[in-house]
């Protein structure tokens, strides 16, 4: 099983002194690489904070925390197709972000996502912990890089 850890890493200022949610979420969801930077919906959506990612993240996987939600469940509620949800949610599944549990919906057991520990701060963690090991096998392929050059240099 092949894992893939994606995260967009962009030199930032943090926004601790911004009090909007939205401002807030709007802006790290961009920088972190879920939402694209000009990101236009391309359905009935007015705006960003309109949109199918971000209602998913912030109105469901962050306005319930502490419930799986299946797939199936997030599409009817978000007015759009399976495959639109399983996108988005692969993306927050990439940043490691989200855990899958079992849940029911509709009387059968299916998976479902939540943040990972109900709790962004420490589902963040696990994306730190990937950046630094990313980082750290970058470190390792540009020593070895250095050596097979100056190798070939004599």
């Amino acid at each position: 099983m092949v894992i893939i850890f994606e995260v967009q890493v962009v030199s930032n200022t943090p926004m601790n002194a911004v009090p909007d949610v939205d401002v807030v979420a709007e802006t790290f969801l961009i920088q972190i690489g879920y939402i694209p930077k000009g990101y236009d919906p391309k359905t009935s959506a007015t705006g960003l904070r309109d949109s199918v990612p971000y209602r998913l993240f912030m109105d469901y996987l962050m306005g319930n925390t502490s419930k799986a939600w299946t797939v199936e469940e997030l599409a009817l509620l978000l007015g759009t197709t399976r495959p639109t949800v399983y996108r988005h949610i692969n993306k927050l599944k990439s940043l490691d972000l989200l855990e899958g549990v079992d849940t029911e919906f509709e009387g059968q057991k299916r998976k479902g996502y939540r943040i990972r520990y109900g709790n962004l701060s420490m589902a963040w963690s696990f994306t730190e912990e990937n950046v630094k090991m990313a980082m750290n096998n970058y470190r390792s392929t540009v020593d070895h890089l250095q050596e097979l050059f100056a190798k070939r240099k004599g």
